[in-house]
């Protein structure tokens, strides 16, 4: 007779390849006729902007650009601080064993280090390390049975599961755009600085829709036709909705962002305002949490089933958690003094991560670069320090095995100078964890009957557990079924069995 299966399916997010590569982009740039000489470098910073990432055959590409803001000082008598805006385009392809181009593909670009060395004054050569940091997946959808209805000695060896199982993904594109409207005083001269940060993110998740929800925090150096350097700041929303059909809110949503493209360009001089509008991808990702019980091995003591076994990667009990870390510290910088601090990039890196019971452990170190006033004339000058930190985020269920991906998040930083000429400094770093393991489970997908016994009688044999025995194994061999051995030989725990024990094995034979 025909066996009656009934099937269930999977969506299975797997990694493939995990690896962080760094790279170099260099290039001239020549000043523009309407600005000064430049005399020497006093600062330099960049957005990376992606225009585009591709899976290839055995590779990555990644299109995009570095806009980049060198503040100068010019060759001139007043020795005035000038910029200089540019642009370091590049196209980066990297080599992925592993990798199709039907797979996903998630990356963080980060800038690690702009130097600028002045060739000549009216021309300097720009090198840039960005690191990039990339994962790509695959998604499966594998069936596998989950019963079997027309044969009633079946023996299942079932396995519970607490699975992640892929919903579905999707993108879109939101503009963020705003006018920062400056001091009634201020005639703009240049925009000297630009500095674009994400924060705040947000989802809800509603008919079939995703609304991403976050911040852009914009913060502008500019000079004014008097010499006076000034800081603007603005906080521009960011929201927009991806379509997922069949989500609901007990989901999990794995949201990602990208800057892909920036412009800022100050309006007409009587208006006294700068225009912003930053182009970001969002791209999400949406799981089901499903406990599931999946027959890992079968076998009829009557009848002769050949079925077919595959070993298959799934990621587990994929978990989110954010916490703060409060960082609160005061630094005597003797460059600094009293003087006034215009702006400090913070850029936070986690050097060392380690994974213990329920824990996770950070250690690393936050970089930052002051920039503050030279003199009384308009001057500008930058000092970098390093602080170390350590982060404890507490993670039900984390352990050695898990993988984590971490998101740093700045929700606020402030720095004042106090009356003794030390900085207080306050900084929290937000701390969002994506928790998941690897296991590898089989499925059954294929099943068939291949004889049914004759003439069929039982026996009793006596058997002694060995090494590496358990009842289902002992069952499976001797045509017998784990309910009888343990009954006939007053086990009450199936999943304990001593070795050398001695067993009353009903065999059921033709």
């Amino acid at each position: 007779m025909a066996l009656e299966t009934a099937k269930d399916s999977l969506v299975l997010n797997q990694i493939i390849s995990q690896k962080k590569d760094t790279f170099m982009v260099e290039d001239d740039s020549i000043v523009p006729d309407i600005k000064p000489d430049i005399l020497n470098v006093i600062s330099s910073s960049g957005l990376v902007c992606i225009y585009k990432k591709e899976i290839l055959d055995g590779k990555i590409r990644i299109d995009g650009s570095i806009n980049t803001y060198i503040m100068y000082l010019s060759d001139t008598e007043e020795n005035q601080v000038r910029s200089l805006n540019t642009n370091l385009d590049f196209t980066q392809i990297i080599d992925v064993e592993k990798a199709k181009s039907n797979m996903q593909l998630d990356t963080n670009i980060s800038l690690k280090g702009l130097d600028c060395k002045v060739l000549n004054g009216r021309k300097i050569h720009i090198k840039a390390i960005l690191e990039v940091e990339s994962k790509i997946s695959s998604n499966e959808t594998v069936e596998y049975i989950k019963e079997i209805s027309n044969l009633r000695d079946i023996q299942f060896l079932n396995k519970d599961f607490h699975i992640n199982s892929l919903i579905g993904s999707g993108s879109t594109k939101v503009y963020a755009k705003d006018t920062l409207n400056l001091d009634e005083i201020d005639n703009l001269v240049e925009v000297m600085k630009t500095d674009i940060r994400i924060m705040n993110r947000d989802t809800k998740i509603s008919y079939n829709k995703v609304l991403i929800k976050a911040d852009l925090q914009v913060k502008l150096i500019y000079l004014t036709e008097d010499n006076r350097i000034c800081l603007k700041e603005g906080i521009i929303p960011v929201i927009g909705f991806i379509d997922l059909p069949n989500i609901s809110e007990e989901h999990i949503c794995d949201v990602k962002y990208e800057i892909k493209n920036v412009i800022v360009k100050p309006n007409n001089i009587e208006e006294h305002s700068i225009y912003i509008e930053a182009e970001i991808e969002a791209y999400c990702e949406a799981y089901e949490n499903k406990e599931l019980q999946m027959i890992q091995d079968l076998y009829s003591p009557t009848v002769d089933l050949n079925f077919n076994q595959r070993k298959v990667k799934l990621m587990q009990k994929r978990e989110s958690r954010s916490q703060v870390c409060n960082i609160r510290e005061k630094q005597v910088i003797p460059e600094i003094g009293d003087r006034k601090i215009y702006d400090v990039e913070v850029v936070p890196t986690i050097q060392e991560q380690k994974l213990l019971n329920n824990r996770i452990v950070y250690e690393g170190e936050i970089t930052l670069n002051f920039i503050f006033s030279a003199n009384s004339n308009g001057g500008i000058d930058t000092k970098q320090i390093d602080m170390p930190f350590n982060f404890t985020m507490d993670f039900e269920e984390i352990t050695k095995e898990s993988h984590i991906d971490t998101i740093i998040e700045i929700s606020m930083q402030d720095f004042v100078v106090m009356p003794d000429e030390s900085i207080d400094i306050k900084i929290d770093l937000n701390f969002t964890a994506i928790s998941g393991k690897d296991e590898n489970i089989f499925i059954i997908d294929q099943i068939e009957e291949q004889e049914t016994r004759k003439n069929c009688g039982y026996s009793m044999i006596i058997y002694f557990a060995k090494p590496g025995d358990t009842l289902w194994k002992i069952a499976k061999k001797f045509n017998s079924t784990v309910e009888t051995i343990s009954r006939v030989n007053g086990i009450e725990d199936a999943n304990i069995l001593q070795v050398g024990r001695q067993l009353f094995i009903p065999r059921y034979h033709g």
